[in-house]
C-alpha cells in the first residue's frame, strides 16, 4: 500500500477498534502493534525528509509518555479527522504511558495519513530510548523486548523535517552547520539510527541561543546557534518562521531570535513536577498563528513520583 492508498474498510474498522482501545490507555498486543508498524513503514518510506503540509494546521511539541495530556491536547485542538496535526517528535520516555502514546500516534498516522505528521525526536532513538524509560515500560508491559523494537526500527522511517505552506520549517531540534538549504536535508538518507554527530544528529539535538554563531551544546550532541545563524537560514531558504521543540519552557512556548524561531512545548507538568504549562500552534487558512495554552489532565492513576530530578537538557 502506497502513501495515497487508503486501507480496505475492513481494515479502517479494525483500526478504529484499536484507535478506541488505545483512546482508553489501553495497549495493543505485540502482534498488532507489529501488524501496525508494517502499514506505518509503508506510508513513512514515502515521505520526504522534509515533508510538506499545508494548512490549516495545528503543530505539537514533546509529549514524552504522558498519554493524558495527549488526550487533553485532542479535547483541546479538536478531534480526529477533522483537524490536521503536525508533531515534531519525542513521544516517547520519561512519563509513564510512552506504549500508549506512541502506539496512538502511529494509529493515527496509518488511519489519516493525509491528517498527521509525525516527525523524529532525538528520543526516537534506540540508545535513549533504553535509557530514559521506553525499553523498560516495553519490558514491563509485554514481557519482552519485541514492542520496543518494532517501534524503534520504524522510528528509522520518521521524517525529520517538514515544511508548512513553504514558510514554516519545523523540526525537533534546530539546525546545523552543514545544513545551508533544505534540498541538504532532502538528499539525507534518514533511515538508520541517529548518529552522534553530523547534520542529521544536529537536526535533532540543537538548540537557539542569544549568542550569535554556533555554539557547543551542553547537551553534548547538537550546537547552540545564533540569531544571526536562523536568520540566514530563513533568508536563504525564503522562511519566515522556524519552529521546534526540545526544550522544556514554563509557558509552553517561547520566541526567540525576534520572532524568527518559536519553540512548543506539549507536555504540561513535566515528568509530573515542572510546573509548566503546555501548548500547540494552530496555523490558520490564511497562515495566522495561535498559541493554545493548556494545563495537565487530571491524573488518573500514576504513581507517586520518586524517579529522580528531571534532567531538563533531553
Amino acid at each position: 500500500m502506497g502513501a495515497n492508498s487508503l486501507p480496505s474498510t475492513e481494515s479502517n474498522l479494525d483500526l478504529d477498534e484499536q484507535i478506541s482501545q488505545l483512546m482508553q490507555c489501553k495497549p495493543l498486543s505485540e502482534l498488532q502493534v507489529r501488524a501496525l508498524c508494517e502499514k506505518a513503514k509503508e506510508i513513512l518510506m514515502d515521505e520526504s525528509n522534509v515533508q510538506p503540509v499545508k494548512s490549516p494546521v495545528t503543530i505539537c511539541g514533546d509529549i514524552h509518555g504522558q498519554f493524558h495530556d495527549l488526550a487533553e491536547l485532542f479535547r483541546i485542538g479538536g478531534k480526529f479527522p477533522d483537524t490536521n496535526y503536525l508533531f515534531m517528535g519525542d513521544y516517547v520516555d520519561r512519563g509513564y504511558y510512552s506504549v500508549e502514546t506512541v502506539t496512538l500516534l502511529v494509529s493515527l498516522k496509518v488511519r489519516y495519513p493525509q491528517r498527521i505528521t509525525i516527525l523524529r525526536g532525538n528520543h526516537e532513538s534506540r540508545q535513549i530510548t533504553q535509557v530514559y524509560g521506553f525499553y523498560d515500560e516495553c519490558l514491563r508491559k509485554y514481557g519482552n523486548a519485541n514492542v520496543w523494537k518494532t517501534f524503534t526500527d520504524l522510528f528509522d522511517f520518521f521524517p525529520l523535517t517538514a515544511l508548512v505552506e513553504s514558510e514554516i520549517f519545523c523540526l525537533h531540534g534546530g539546525l546545523s552547520p552543514s545544513i545551508e538549504t533544505l534540498d541538504n536535508i532532502r538528499n539525507f538518507d534518514r533511515v538508520q539510527e541517529v548518529p552522534h554527530e553530523g547534520p542529521m544528529c544536529d537536526l535533532l539535538w540543537s538548540d537557539p541561543d542569544d549568542r550569535c554563531g554556533w555554539g557547543i551544546s551542553p547537551r553534548g550532541a547538537g550546537y547552540t546557534f545564533g540569531q544571526d545563524i536562523s536568520e540566514q537560514f530563513n533568508h536563504t531558504n525564503k522562511l519566515k518562521l522556524i519552529a521546534r521543540a526540545h526544550q522544556l519552557v514554563m509557558d509552553g512556548f517561547n520566541w526567540a531570535h525576534e520572532q524568527k524561531v518559536v519553540t512548543i512545548f506539549s507536555a504540561p507538568n513535566y515528568c509530573y513536577r515542572c510546573g509548566n504549562m503546555a501548548s500547540i500552534l494552530e496555523v490558520d487558512d490564511s497562515k495566522g498563528h495561535t498559541f493554545i495554552q493548556f494545563d495537565p489532565a487530571p491524573r488518573r492513576g500514576e504513581p507517586d513520583v520518586t524517579r529522580r530530578t528531571p534532567d531538563y537538557f533531553l
